[in-house]
């Protein structure tokens, strides 16, 4: 469903009486639309003061996987698609209750199911069919090209603008390079069965070819005013499309009867292999049926005129001659769908040969089209791109396979499209191998995607363009990465990599700019600037400069009502007359020194804390990290609560000479006059 006008199809208002969705913006009038996932409302954008058409996804829509994936789905792929004739996209969000939606121009003038075109008839060649259907094979040309298959084109979903302007609308269930070979059920076929190819109906995997088999429906329903198949239900309709000859036109229609053979032939195969082909094709219908018999007439007519001047005996004699000739060329030349065949099997279908001429006009889309040198090649570069052989095997890759299409025939109609989805694919298999920090495979299929570029003389420049774009997106996305982790060499290394994968110097520099800006072992931590950032091994992680203080700690005991842990001096009994803690250690502190007297349940309870208050990972160091980790601060040298422990971990490590001696294992439970404790944050 798109930018509909007002009430559905089948002539019933669409939610009437819903409530309308609150959006930001806009004004909400009523709906105008609906179908199984979403309704479509009018609405005013109140900042340019413009009617639009809302597309809202339905509360059980998204919550069902298939039907919002086909949601998300037709917003991308419209709003990757620019062209007169393809409806466009305003913008894309949330309403206040947190439903998807996107706004589209609003198309009051209806669909294409709601013209008649079959009475436009023989006086002018049905020019308006044949304007639409450009209209909608360039769009589907474009469309295809940029790896996009409606596989929904139907007469509903061909809208007209003020302009009178035919536009393809409803993307839902489009088909997009990367994502997969269909966002329903395998095996389940998608679409409208009145106008759905043979494949596409078996569900089978369908390419560009369906739409133009759509496209061959609609030229039947405009040109007749009926579709070529009628049938009482979906399946039936389907059948027949998949196993009905191909009826015969009317006879004031029979000039057409063989570009839609082409249109609806049950092979892809068979049909047209591109929109553009389908196009120059359109070009060369004739404009009038019925002119090869109406010539032939004139012209016997003529020469029985000039007969009847000869001697009665001599003209009855060679008219019956004529007439016996006649007879069994037209016998042998017609071929019962209103064309005379010529010498060469061509038909006689335009209105160019002079006076009296009766077959002696071919046109060049009525004989069976030459097989390129190239059709082989594109068709196993097309399958091989499918099963994601981009490379390899060296025997059978879609690298090899267009580079020789380009060789063996570069004019070929499907290249340029086979060819800008291969350096596409090359583009994500670039940027995905960046992102996981294998520059020098990702270099490679950015330098075969040059190659293919350089090897095409109908090459687009946007292909390179776009690589680039991802390319470049790739390494913002990995030295993004690196940041999170303070990883500042990682970056550095993604970022020198910029010029030789193809990035200008501009964004190149950009990178490196970013990279250098990420905080070094010895830095402050960005936003913690009590904390500095330390090298252990390959990680980086933060640490508190100084053992957590007296002040801080009197903070945690005071909120969380944690008693004071028994205390004792190194190497002294438990002291009796007089306890010591961590607020009264034996010897004078000020608040800023470091607290003592803390067991390591303390310490441990004190960095939980932290963390939870902060929503950042603190706990107490390792070994190793303690041994890189500058000397704390303090009056009185302290050792430092390690999180290493042994056998029951009744027993707990500690690192750092104090003023006491060097550390020791020390009682888990107890606090200690010269041990102290810091965290470290996980980043």
């Amino acid at each position: 469903m798109s930018a509909i006008p007002p009430d559905r199809d089948d002539g019933t208002p669409a939610q009437a009486g819903a409530p309308l969705p609150e959006i930001a913006g806009y004004a909400l009038s009523r709906a105008i639309g609906d179908g199984g996932m979403s309704t479509v409302y009018l609405g005013e954008q109140q900042s340019l003061g413009r009617e639009v058409a809302i597309k809202v996804m339905l509360p059980e829509a998204l919550a069902d996987e298939v039907s919002r994936r086909r949601f998300e789905n037709e917003a991308r792929t419209i709003a990757r698609l620019e062209h007169p004739h393809i409806v466009g996209i305003f913008e894309v969000g949330r309403t206040r209750g947190g439903l998807p939606y996107y706004a589209m121009p609003y198309l009051a003038r209806g669909h294409l199911g709601q013209r008649e075109f079959a009475q436009d008839g023989h006086d002018n060649g049905h020019a308006r069919v044949r304007q639409i259907l450009h209209a909608l094979l360039s769009a589907l040309d474009y469309a295809h090209a940029r790896g996009v298959v409606h596989r929904d084109v139907k007469a509903e979903n061909v809208l007209f603008d003020e302009a009178e302007r035919p536009l393809l609308a409803d993307f839902g269930i489009a088909l997009r390079r990367g994502f997969g070979p269909r966002v329903t059920t395998a095996g389940m076929a998608v679409g409208s069965t009145a106008y759905m190819a043979p494949e596409q109906a078996r569900g089978e995997e369908v390419d560009a070819r369906a739409d133009l088999y759509s496209v061959g429906v609609l030229a039947w329903e405009m040109l007749t005013g009926r579709l070529p198949y009628m049938a009482g239900d979906a399946l039936s309709m389907a059948v027949m499309h998949a196993q009905d000859p191909i009826p015969r036109l009317p006879r004031h229609l029979r000039h057409w009867q063989r570009f839609l053979d082409k249109a609806l032939a049950k092979s892809p195969a068979q049909r047209f292999r591109s929109a553009q082909q389908m196009r120059e094709a359109l070009d060369r219908v004739p404009q009038r049926g019925g002119q090869p018999m109406v010539r032939a007439a004139a012209a016997l007519r003529h020469g029985i005129a000039r007969i009847r001047r000869w001697p009665r005996g001599a003209w009855i004699a060679v008219v019956l001659v004529v007439a016996a000739g006649l007879g069994i060329a037209l016998r042998q030349g017609a071929d019962g769908d209103g064309f005379f065949r010529v010498p060469g099997g061509a038909r006689n279908a335009t209105a160019g040969a002079g006076p009296g001429a009766i077959a002696d006009i071919t046109d060049p889309m009525l004989r069976p089209l030459p097989v390129s040198p190239a059709e082989r090649w594109i068709a196993a570069a097309e399958q091989q791109l499918r099963a994601r052989n981009l490379t390899t095997p060296g025997d059978g890759n879609a690298y090899d396979s267009l580079l020789t299409a380009w060789k063996a025939d570069a004019a070929h109609p499907r290249l340029p499209a086979a060819t800008a989805a291969l350096i596409a694919a090359f583009a994500d298999e670039a940027g995905r191998r960046i992102r996981s920090g294998d520059i020098e495979r990702a270099r490679d299929y950015v330098d075969r995607a040059r190659r293919l570029a350089a090897a095409a003389p109908r090459g687009d420049p946007a292909w390179m363009a776009q690589l680039q774009a991802r390319v470049a997106k790739a390494l913002e996305a990995r030295i993004a990465e690196a940041a999170s982790h303070y990883d500042r060499d990682t970056a550095l290394r993604t970022a020198a990599s910029a010029e030789t994968l193809g990035i200008d110097a501009a964004t190149t520099q950009s990178l490196q700019a970013r990279a250098r800006a990420i905080p070094q072992a010895g830095d402050p931590l960005p936003g913690e600037p009590g904390m500095r950032l330390a090298q252990v091994g390959g990680d980086m992680i933060a640490a508190s400069r100084n053992e957590v203080n007296r002040s801080d700690y009197a903070r945690f005991a005071a909120a969380t009502g944690r008693a004071a842990a028994l205390c004792r001096e190194r190497l002294s009994p438990l002291r009796i007359v007089k306890p010591i803690s961590w607020q009264e250690p034996g010897f004078t502190q000020s608040p800023g020194q470091p607290v003592v007297c803390v067991s390591w349940s303390d310490a441990d309870a004190y960095a939980r804390w932290m963390s939870q208050r902060s929503g950042r990972r603190y706990r107490l160091p390792s070994a190793a990290e303690a041994r890189a980790l500058p000397a704390g601060g303090g009056a009185r040298a302290v050792s430092e609560w390690l999180r290493e422990c042994s056998g029951d971990c009744s027993q707990r490590a500690t690192a750092g000479r104090s003023w006491r001696g060097a550390p020791a294992p020390r009682d888990a439970s107890r606090g200690y006059d010269d041990v102290g404790f810091r965290l470290v944050r996980e980043l």
